[in-house]
């Protein structure tokens, strides 16, 4: 759609990303204007922006809460449509006025709703890490073929972006480029004991100690299986294999990755811990606006700190690098397993040290076959993946 005003799609509204991007697009209202909205089932959270920002559509999974909002938008005189389910997704991802798609939903829901935004030609604004780790070479085919535009959320890969030559396609290997370092903060356990970590909580693991984040990423980052989820992202957006690939622990999360290149120079985007900043980056590329974050101040900081990462305390970055040099389905195994080790850790059904037990064991069971050619088969990995972690948790002590 030919326009000054970018017409966004907002997936995952009520979470944080969600909830940052609604922020700087507020800061910013003569260009950009929201389009869609959803959310799961968070009937008052989505019901209470889609009055703030009156889009067309609002969309939720659960249709008891998608009654409840529409119920109560018209009683608000809220013109704003309600739809449910996944079909509605992908509608309002790939709808011919959209240009702009916030991909956001947390773990393997988002996939479907990326991949139609893919193929519709958008610009997508990946948060969702799923899309990449689940179908990396899906995700990215049916990017080049429907002419789609993808800028990384995470804020590890979107420093990397900025570090990268500019005009620097997705999927493919900047020239020069020696290796790229995401960084870490080591999260709530950096220094904890073995036996401190066996008897952590789901409050200790979501204590965050720089970042405001969800309950299932705040976990993954104690786990440090969001850094290597991470890697696995990288490397399908930046086209290097695992070798050329590495984290190191920066506790204070103001360097948010690094590219080194061949010259030996090494290039590194600093920022306070702010995801408004990416959002902000990624909405206005290439040009630069507000996002609302604070300037950083070095000398208020003081010094930055970095260290090699424990892979005996952090065992699912171990399991990350496994996965990623193993290919195939590994990668989409690893991520159902801990999708379901994380929800079951949540619920207090399985110990915070059993997460990796669990993770490990779909990895052995399904990682060694061949990755999925299209989403159904990608999906039917994810399903039996799924399968093998249920049957670990009974085995585990909760």
């Amino acid at each position: 759609m030919q326009s000054d005003v970018r017409t966004i799609t907002i997936l995952g509204a009520t979470g944080s990303i969600g909830l940052s991007t609604l922020d700087v697009v507020a800061r910013h209202p003569g260009r950009y204007r929201v389009f869609a909205l959803s959310a799961h089932r968070q009937a008052d959270a989505l019901a209470q922006l889609c009055l703030r920002h009156a889009p067309r559509y609002a969309v939720l999974g659960d249709a008891a809460a998608a009654g409840t909002v529409r119920a109560r938008l018209a009683a608000a005189g809220c013109h704003t449509e309600v739809l449910c389910g996944e079909a509605a997704l992908a509608e309002v991802a790939a709808h011919p006025q959209v240009d702009t798609v916030m991909a956001a939903i947390v773990g393997a829901a988002g996939l479907a709703p990326a991949i139609a935004a893919a193929r519709a030609g958008k610009r997508i604004l990946l948060a969702n890490k799923e899309s990449l780790v689940m179908a990396g070479e899906v995700f990215l085919r049916a990017c080049r073929d429907g002419g789609a535009t993808v800028l990384p959320i995470d804020s590890e890969h979107n420093a990397i972006f900025q570090c990268l030559p500019p005009g620097q396609g997705t999927g493919s290997a900047a020239p020069g480029v020696r290796r790229i370092l995401l960084t870490a903060s080591g999260g709530p356990f950096r220094r904890a004991s073995a036996a401190e970590m066996a008897r952590a909580t789901p409050e200790q693991a979501c204590a965050h100690p720089n970042w405001s984040m969800g309950r299932k990423i705040s976990v993954d980052s104690a786990t440090m299986m969001n850094k290597g989820l991470e890697l696995i992202e990288a490397s399908y957006l930046f086209g290097l294999p695992e070798s050329r690939l590495g984290v190191i622990v920066h506790p204070q999360s103001i360097v948010h990755s690094m590219v080194e290149y061949e010259d030996g120079s090494t290039l590194a985007q600093l920022g306070n811990p702010d995801m408004r900043t990416p959002i902000a980056h990624a909405l206005a590329h290439p040009e630069r606006i507000d996002s609302g974050v604070a300037p950083l101040s070095l000398a208020t900081i003081g010094r930055l700190e970095f260290e090699e990462p424990d892979m005996q305390r952090f065992p699912c970055l171990r399991l990350a690098h496994e996965a990623l040099r193993a290919g195939g389905a590994a990668p989409c195994a690893l991520n159902a397993a801990n999708e379901v080790a994380v929800a079951a850790f949540l619920d207090r059904r399985l110990r915070f040290t059993d997460i990796a037990c669990v993770a490990e064991a779909a990895l052995q069971a399904v990682g060694s076959r061949a990755a999925g050619v299209d989403v159904d088969e990608v999906l039917e990995i994810d399903r039996e993946a799924r399968s093998v972690a249920r049957r670990q948790l009974s085995r585990c002590a909760a």
